[in-house]
């Protein structure tokens, strides 16, 4: 008899666990450099040459199709109990790449939506984000310019800024991203994602100052690292856990590069962490609504999107491309995600 009464509390607890599990609903959002996703197309706007059949790239339709599955294949195998609700992405030519990837195979049944605007970088290539229209609801976009003080000619790549709703009814803005690179030298090229920084600093100033009960998600590439200067003082970010108030934001991938030596990108054999998903205190810890924890800060890497590097002696992100020699992979940078609830 107590045995039959133990097996039934077993159960019990077992069918309460499955019904809380249930209970809790899933946002995850994902920040991705997909390594130039240009289509075959010359547009003579832009310095896309190299990105054509008759480039320096040979870049053929087959090559192009190849990389739409295979990120296709990446974003379908994250993690979570759904597909993504939001998916920032860097390094997108158009709208037209991204409607290409959208209609992939076991992405088009999700009926995602797009949002994408057109900038000034020479090379075409922009941010843009990807959203479930049942999980978050689109208001409005803004491409918000770089302002460069020492060079107001040069023309840095735009930041998509994006204002919804999110599933708990919050106002939630989205902040896409991508820094310049470190090509020239990291110290050399260090004040321009400076540049970045404190214009995006301004924006969120500015909308701590109009609207009151905002979360705020700022994501994407970086080119610079947690610890370094253009994201803890030009951003002012911060790890700290403990009396985290408005104003603040907190950097979901700090700790995991400080302590951990992880990275999302590898360069000559060292990670780095660049991509990053950073968050406002609004969204950690809260009893009520969308939230997240301060380890919740994933990097996605499965067998399918690396190869051994035999000169590094370690498994490396599968690129594209590496210079003119064509490797065909999905991307030189790993994905990163986090999962929020409500």
């Amino acid at each position: 008899m107590k045995k039959s009464i133990s097996i039934i509390a077993l159960l019990l607890v077992a069918m309460l666990s499955l019904l809380s599990q249930k209970n809790v609903n899933s946002f995850v959002v994902v920040s991705y450099n997909v390594e130039n996703l240009f289509d075959t197309v010359n547009s003579p706007e832009f310095d896309d040459d190299e990105f054509t059949p008759s480039g320096a790239k040979n870049w053929t339709y087959d090559r192009y199709e190849k990389k739409l599955k295979d990120l296709a294949e990446v974003i379908k195998s994250i993690p979570g109990k759904e597909r993504p609700a939001l998916i920032g992405l860097a390094e997108v030519e158009n709208r037209g790449v991204l409607e290409d990837l959208l209609e992939v195979r076991g992405l088009k049944k999700e009926k995602y939506e797009i949002v994408h605007e057109d900038g000034l970088d020479p090379r075409g290539i922009e941010c843009a984000l990807v959203y479930q229209p049942e999980l978050f609801k689109y208001l409005s976009h803004e491409y918000i310019r770089v302002e460069d003080a020492v060079d107001p000619d040069y023309i840095h790549r735009g930041i998509l800024h994006v204002k919804g709703t999110g599933p708990d009814g919050s106002s939630l803005h989205i902040f896409v991203n991508h820094w310049k690179s470190r090509s020239g030298g990291e110290k050399e090229t260090d004040r321009l994602r400076m540049f970045s920084a404190i214009t995006l600093r301004k924006q969120l100033d500015m909308l701590l100052a109009r609207e009151s009960g905002f979360k705020v998600i700022i994501l994407g590439d970086f080119n610079d690292e947690p610890t370094n200067n253009s994201i803890t003082k030009g951003l002012s970010t911060t790890n700290k856990r403990k009396n985290i108030e408005m104003g603040e934001y907190y950097n979901l991938f700090y700790d995991l590069h400080n302590t951990g030596n992880n990275g999302t990108y590898n360069y000559q054999g060292t990670w780095n962490m660049l991509d990053q998903v950073i968050v406002s205190y609004s969204l950690l810890n809260q009893k009520n609504g969308l939230t997240t924890g301060y380890e919740s800060g994933r990097i996605f890497k499965e067998e399918f999107m690396m190869f051994e590097s035999e000169k590094y002696g370690m498994a490396l992100p599968s690129a594209t491309y590496s210079g003119p020699q064509y490797y065909g992979g999905p991307s030189d940078h790993l994905p990163v995600y986090v999962e929020f609830t409500w």
